[in-house]
């Protein structure tokens, strides 16, 4: 097959919900689109990952990250000298992003990044759709730097891979937290920190500031709602919305009338935001989520939650 039918088939899948493993210059990266929750939650249940981490949103134009995020000068001068290439800026969402909550974790951000590998930029730009991709490999493993090992790690949890060569960093990018007044280097890559300072001035390192998370998404406030949140609840009391799963009788809302674990993953963060209204409800009931597959990421984030803030 050529690469330009490579191609339209990669963004096609993409397009209707699959996964593809795409070269990039880094690593191989597991690819949906961003915009569609059950697509990305495909990513997780491939991955085998044990929570829902924030993901890298790839973007085919510079000019696409205004539809997503907030930007400003430090982003433009970097963009300007780094992109496409290694370095994942971590930015503020915008209102009404199209890109599922599932990506951010339910988190008020996003990290984009613009790939320089040629075969990862043509699908973008035929797919015309912001890509989740983390690396291409179950979680825990090593990460992919050419097809072989990404064939070797998920074999058939991916729609298509895209053999683009062996990847020519080999590394992941450096990520870059611009949400701040202060910029801080949350991962460093093969765009150090003494590259970014010569043209923004000082960056700060998680490792400066011991109170910092280790890696966004940790800590519990970022998930609780205003109003207490209540697991595997078989009642609900008065004033308390239900957020149902499968059938559940009564549910305010439910994130997966059909039981389907990888609907309620994508549907998690959004329903919990709507409930969280106390101005028409004392609390949420959440009804079990059954604790396998990407059921224990669900879960985790409930437990997070329901310890509050």
């Amino acid at each position: 097959m050529s690469d330009d039918a490579l191609v339209q088939k990669a963004a096609q899948i993409l397009k209707g919900g699959g996964l593809v493993a795409i070269p990039t210059e880094t690593v191989y990266g597991l690819a949906a689109d961003a915009t569609q929750g059950k697509a990305v939650a495909r990513i997780f249940e491939a991955k085998g990952r044990p929570s829902f981490n924030p993901l890298i949103v790839h973007v085919g134009d510079r000019a696409w990250v205004s539809d997503f995020a907030q930007t400003d000068e430090r982003f433009l001068r970097l963009a300007d000298l780094f992109w496409p290439g290694p370095l994942t800026f971590v930015l503020t969402r915008r209102e009404r992003c199209p890109i599922s909550e599932l990506v951010s974790a339910g988190l008020p951000s996003l990290a984009l990044r613009m790939p320089a590998h040629p075969l990862a930029q043509k699908i973008l730009n035929a797919a015309q759709r912001p890509l989740a991709a983390p690396s291409a490999n179950r979680s825990g493993t090593v990460s992919p730097t050419d097809a072989a090992h990404v064939a070797d790690s998920l074999g058939s949890a991916v729609d298509l891979i895209v053999d683009g060569g062996a990847c020519t960093v080999g590394i992941e990018s450096t990520v870059l937290d611009l949400t701040g007044p202060q910029a801080a280097l949350l991962r460093p890559g093969s765009i150090t920190r003494e590259d970014i300072e010569a043209i923004i001035g000082p960056v700060i390192s998680a490792s400066d500031n011991p109170h910092a998370p280790k890696s966004p998404g940790q800590l519990a406030a970022h998930y609780a709602p205003s109003i207490p949140l209540r697991m595997n609840a078989s009642e609900v009391r008065p004033g308390e919305a239900l957020l149902g799963f499968g059938p559940s009788k009564g549910a305010v809302l439910n994130l997966s009338p059909a039981g389907d674990l990888k609907e309620a993953a994508a549907h998690l963060f959004g329903m919990m935001r709507k409930l969280d209204d106390p101005e028409r409800f004392s609390g949420i009931a959440v009804a079990p989520i059954p604790v396998s597959g990407i059921g224990l990421a669900i879960n985790d984030r409930l437990e997070r939650a329901a310890r509050g803030r």
